[in-house]
């Protein structure tokens, strides 16, 4: 079973309450997420509120907006975020993107999300992990991103967003059909020579590819990569 919290570096991430708990994923989505510039920053699906508080630390004088669906995580995101040292930079908000949208909030230099992917997958028993994890009539859908991200990204903004890679072109495809383009590709295989198993990549205005880099997770001895631990060498406890 996952721990109640997990400890970082500047934060602490209570989870109890969120069916989505901090995954190598999120950390490296939070991580590896190019925020250079960064002055206003949204994290859709926040859940324990880890992405959030990662730009955070990353971006000295950004404020973070943070929604989240399910009130039982946004309330457990709000708290991680009150005991933060960033507190006064990081909002959440309890609300679907459909009505965060309805709020008018402006722009942004970025968004970054981990949508829902497992679309033929079996449903979890447990509801909230499911609405976390699994596309569905209920579910952020990659149109809905797609489009909220082509509306309120400011000039030169970017989408950073993790996928399994036949999701990820799908969404490339939704993105497109917004006017929005595949910038950069970091793909993921967990060792040396495994399957690719995830995808990060940046959306912004409609221009010419850059190159697909990788990370490799761990050595072949199973240790973690120095690539790896250069990445989140600010924010795990040990490495």
């Amino acid at each position: 079973m996952p721990n109640d919290y997990f400890q970082f570096q500047q934060f602490r991430i209570n989870q109890a309450s969120c069916a989505q708990k901090v995954s190598t994923d999120a950390c490296l989505l939070g991580a590896a997420a190019d925020l250079r510039g960064a002055t206003r920053v949204l994290d859709v699906g926040t859940g324990t509120g880890l992405l959030a508080l990662m730009a955070a630390q990353r971006t000295p004088r950004a404020h973070i907006e943070a929604i989240e669906i399910d009130a039982t995580a946004a309330a457990q995101a709000a708290a991680n975020v009150a005991a933060s040292p960033w507190v006064e930079r990081v909002a959440v908000h309890a609300l679907s993107l459909a009505a965060y949208a309805a709020t008018q909030p402006g722009s942004f230099s970025h968004i970054i999300c981990n949508p829902p992917f497992f679309r033929r997958s079996l449903a979890s028993p447990d509801a909230a992990r499911t609405a976390a994890r699994h596309t569905g009539a209920h579910s952020l859908t990659f149109g809905e991103l797609a489009a909220f991200a082509a509306a309120h990204l400011a000039p030169g903004g970017t989408l950073t967003v993790l996928l399994p890679p036949p999701e990820m072109q799908q969404f490339a495809r939704e993105a497109q059909t917004h006017g929005l383009a595949e910038q950069a590709r970091l793909a993921v295989r967990h060792r040396p020579g495994g399957r690719l198993t995830r995808c990060i990549s940046q959306f912004g205005a409609l221009g010419p590819a850059a190159p697909q880099t990788e990370l490799v997770i761990q050595a072949a001895d199973g240790s973690y990569s120095p690539e790896f631990r250069a990445l989140l060498a600010g924010f795990y406890l040990a490495l």
